[in-house]
């Protein structure tokens, strides 16, 4: 059991410095003024994907992930 609580907290610990990476190398979603224009202007543009929606999409795995983890720890690490 004490093997499974330090492989637990490694891979615990990974995944948030992970999680925290991403959400603080992603971009801000609305820049002021010039966050209003380019959000009109992606209207009628399209978005264009890059670096921020691979960071969101890595994002959300990274949190489903800290979730699962957590919870699981929760029921077998009693």
């Amino acid at each position: 059991m004490q093997a499974f609580r330090i492989v637990f907290s490694v891979v615990y610990v990974l995944i948030c410095i992970g999680l925290i990476a991403t959400v603080l190398l992603q971009s801000g979603k609305s820049a002021g003024l010039s966050g209003t224009i380019s959000g009109g202007a992606e209207v009628f543009f399209g978005k264009k994907k890059g670096i921020d929606d691979k960071l969101a999409k890595f994002t959300e795995i990274l949190a489903v992930a800290f979730l699962g983890l957590s919870i699981l720890m929760m029921v077998v690490l009693k």
